[in-house]
């Protein structure tokens, strides 16, 4: 196989959690011959020892420059997205941002497929969701939780932006995603003030408490979001979407505990109170949207992912904790 034959592969957020885990999977291709990544911030490939991928600052609000990386590119994959900064902000990325990079790809001549990296957020945290969730349930999003509007609103606008192409259109939507490079998951954990942590310095036997709602939920490694990124850039099963989540489920006292720290059960009354108080706040922190996604269980059927793309995640919900609360202790 010749340079020539081999895919040029277009990212956009390569430096993010799942963005890195990506470049490193496209590297090992030897069916991928170039890979192309654009960002706001500044970043050197070879840091991650990166023998394929170059790299350009750019932002995905500059059309301009979201057409010339589609032009250059077989296959375009969307990974930026601002998931913490407020309503207002992460809308003018997430949605104009979005909406350039789909239009750019369905004007690109020589573009194959779009990959897009959703969301299990773009369901929404319903009642009335089935669970488990499969592709077929229509992703509504809840409103409240801007994040997982604005997931639902942009497939919408994917639609709108591609259903006219003959583009292969892939939309993966894993749970939440961890592992060495994706710490996420421990930074929205509210941290204890500063005089506690300092006593819990001084006395081992005093622990931070978290309540726990009795709600599961999944987690996927970034690595196996990966893998599933490049079965789909090379067009391993047909276009479509695709749930991830790694095998297993979890609750937050299997968070507390592989921290190292205590629970207690919380009824589901007292989380959808707080819920319910949280969201009549006029001045929302960031973090604490993120009470809706406890109030309900989100679980996904992987059945598609793994029968159409072959997906096989290698990574179990407690392997990936663990690997996840390691890694933020060694830093």
């Amino acid at each position: 196989m010749t340079t020539n034959e081999r895919l040029t592969v277009a990212v956009t957020g390569p430096t993010g959690e799942i963005g890195r885990a990506f470049l490193r999977a496209l590297d090992r291709r030897r069916d991928v011959g170039r890979v192309l990544g654009m960002a706001r911030r500044e970043f050197d490939p070879s840091t991650l020892g990166l023998r394929k991928t170059e790299y350009r600052q750019g932002d995905v609000l500059d059309r301009d420059a979201v057409d010339a990386l589609a032009e250059e590119a077989d296959v375009l994959v969307h990974l930026a997205f601002i998931i913490m900064g407020g309503r207002e902000e992460t809308r003018a990325v997430n949605l104009q941002g979005s909406r350039n990079v789909f239009a750019a790809a369905a004007a690109a001549r020589n573009l194959k497929r779009l990959v897009y990296t959703a969301s299990v957020a773009a369901y929404g945290f319903h009642a009335d969701n089935p669970q488990p969730l499969t592709e077929d349930v229509p992703p509504r999003g809840s409103e409240r939780f801007y994040y997982s509007a604005q997931k639902a609103e942009l497939e919408r606008v994917l639609e709108e932006e591609t259903a006219w192409t003959d583009l292969g259109v892939y939309v993966v939507r894993p749970c939440i995603v961890a592992g060495p490079d994706a710490p996420m998951l421990k930074r929205q954990i509210p941290l204890a003030p500063g005089p506690l942590r300092w006593a819990l310095g001084k006395v081992p036997e005093l622990r931070p408490v978290l309540p726990d709602p009795g709600v599961p939920f999944q987690l996927v490694h970034h690595d196996d979001v990966a893998a599933a990124l490049t079965a789909a850039v090379l067009g391993h099963g047909p276009p479509g979407v695709y749930n991830l989540a790694g095998p297993g489920e979890l609750t937050i006292s299997d968070l507390a505990h592989a921290l190292g720290w205590h629970a207690v059960p919380a009824p589901h009354l007292a989380v959808g109170v707080a819920a319910e108080a949280v969201s009549l706040m006029p001045f929302l922190p960031d973090e604490a949207a993120w009470i809706e996604a406890v109030r309900r269980p989100v679980l996904m059927d992987t059945t598609r992912a793994r029968r159409k793309l072959h997906w096989m995640p290698h990574h179990d919900a407690r392997a990936t904790l663990r690997q996840t609360i390691a890694a933020v202790r060694t830093r």
